[in-house]
């Protein structure tokens, strides 16, 4: 029988160390004025952003998802809608053919991630890091249980984390998992540090997006 201490992916073993008290509020210090320092100069952008979106496709300019965070309790993530209104509530690469869903400034907005932006207020709000496993669509069951398995449901989700500077919507679900469980075991400050760099590298290069 499997212990609270094991885990099951295929084989017995210890769950990955949870990150301790105090580490954890350092990093919830440091998202917090991160965050807050953000704000005002973001606010602009995230108004014109807004803007485009309301003049170039009916509905509202944010879109509110159901994710999943840290132990699994669900709450609402806000992300500046790219899709039309109507796309099923699924993650796009699960789409067929959704390039007919974008909305006419979408894609830009996706191969940016400047739709990620309206998700300083969950950083804000405690809900999400900046760094972090990102937050499943509640219906990503197959995601979640793997997750939980491992443990990494224990970790606040984040803007970015370690899957998405390693392949993003290109990755498999387990092989994410794998990733999350890697941040799980090595998470740090200055491990968080190299994924920011990291991201803001493919965020440039336009890497990792499928649509």
């Amino acid at each position: 029988m499997v212990t609270p201490e094991e885990h099951v992916d295929g084989r017995d073993g210890p769950l990955e160390p949870a990150p301790c008290g105090r580490a954890r509020r350092l990093k919830r210090l440091l998202d917090l004025v991160f965050a807050l320092a953000l704000l005002p100069l973001l606010l602009p952008l995230m108004a014109v952003i807004a803007a485009l979106i309301k003049l170039t496709s009916k509905g509202p300019a944010l879109y509110w998802s159901d994710r999943i965070g840290r132990d699994n309790i669900t709450f609402r993530m806000p992300k500046f809608r790219t899709m039309r209104m109507g796309t099923p509530a699924v993650a796009t690469h699960l789409l067929s053919d959704a390039e007919r869903y974008l909305t006419p400034v979408g894609s830009v907005l996706r191969k940016t991630s400047l739709d990620e932006l309206p998700q300083l207020f969950s950083v804000i709000a405690g809900r999400m890091g900046f760094v972090g496993p990102r937050p499943a669509l509640f219906n990503q069951e197959d995601l979640v249980t793997l997750r939980t398995e491992r443990g990494v449901h224990r970790l606040v989700p984040g803007v970015t984390g370690w899957a998405q500077v390693n392949g993003r919507d290109e990755l498999p679900i387990p092989v994410k998992v794998e990733y999350d469980a890697e941040y799980l075991r090595r998470g740090s400050l200055s491990f968080d540090l190299k994924i920011l760099i990291l991201t803001a590298v493919r965020v440039l290069r336009g890497e990792g997006v499928s649509h």
